[in-house]
């Protein structure tokens, strides 16, 4: 068995995936694999891993399945110990990542995910220290994550009907349902090659993931939170979004919320199934959490 695997879906993005392979390449060895999940690329993605990186274990779809489902058969099929989630836009900054993480898991035995500090930038980056302290959070980031397997296979697979969007903040409260922590680690540092003013100014992109990112986090409510909590958890979100049309004139919400809305109620009959509600106490004993560390920027 090895001790890590590196996992990493993909799709039509096959400049941004050599890139990241060719950054992990060092950290590879008997004890180190790489799997890249293909799920079904147009742009010849399999074919110039196999080519270029032929001790990376590639697994394909012929048609497109789902980033969700990529995610959840990696995680199910690996042996490894411990398996790092990455896009194949993020790759590692700085010396031995790989030790720092195996040594925290042995110190921390309730820890069952590593969140790592995030650079979201296009820009060349050089190893940068900072001075945060590990902490217990609420949840974190997709791009850059590191599983503790045995904790893995204690929750349910991430929901494929999420389909982008909230499946991370749904494992965590599950670990949190099953006793098991998520901790930031920044002394691992990610490079996330994204450039969030281009990201916001798309507007397409804005319309599918403020649609997304509402829609998870009202199944992540009804899902877990006390009943009435949720619903005022439910209700404050929408009043938030239409107070941003109302007054503020932003119009571009409209659809998205509406979509989302939408969303909801179809999926209602799954919320109802697969609801796995806090008690009281757990839901308070969460709240004193800290926020998940999405963006970190360099201290001056």
């Amino acid at each position: 068995m090895v001790t890590f695997a590196i996992l990493i879906s993909t799709k039509d993005r096959c400049d941004e995936l050599l890139f990241t392979l060719n950054k992990i390449q060092p950290l590879l060895s008997n004890d180190v694999i790489c799997v890249v999940y293909d799920d079904g690329s147009k742009d010849s993605t399999s074919e110039k891993v196999k080519v270029n990186f032929p001790q990376i274990i590639l697994k394909s779809n012929r048609k497109s399945k789902g980033y969700i489902y990529c995610r959840n058969k990696m995680l199910n099929e690996t042996q490894a110990h411990y398996a790092i989630s990455l896009d194949d836009d993020a790759n590692f900054i700085g010396n031995n990542p790989l030790e720092v993480i195996s040594k925290y898991f042995s110190l921390n035995p309730k820890c069952g995910l590593i969140a790592t500090r995030i650079f979201w930038t296009k820009d060349d980056v050089f190893f940068s220290q900072s001075n945060e302290k590990e902490c217990i959070v609420k949840s974190f980031v997709g791009c850059a994550h590191i599983w503790r397997m045995e904790a893995w296979n204690d929750i349910p697979n991430y929901p494929e009907w999420y389909e982008f969007y909230g499946e991370e903040s749904f494992a965590s409260l599950q670990l949190f349902k099953r006793e098991w922590q998520v901790h930031y680690l920044p002394e691992v540092l990610v490079q996330h090659r994204v450039n969030l003013k281009e990201r916001a100014q798309n507007r397409s992109q804005f319309s599918f993931r403020l649609r997304r990112s509402l829609r998870s986090d009202w199944f992540n409510y009804v899902l877990f939170f006390p009943l009435f909590i949720a619903i005022n958890c439910l209700m404050f979100s929408i009043y938030e979004q239409l107070k941003k049309i109302v007054i503020k004139g932003d119009f571009k919400t409209v659809y998205p919320l509406l979509f989302a809305v939408c969303d909801f109620f179809i999926k209602i009959p799954k919320l109802v199934k697969n609801r796995n509600s806090f008690s009281k106490i757990e839901y308070e004993n969460y709240l004193k959490l800290n926020e998940a560390k999405i963006y970190w920027i360099p201290e001056k």
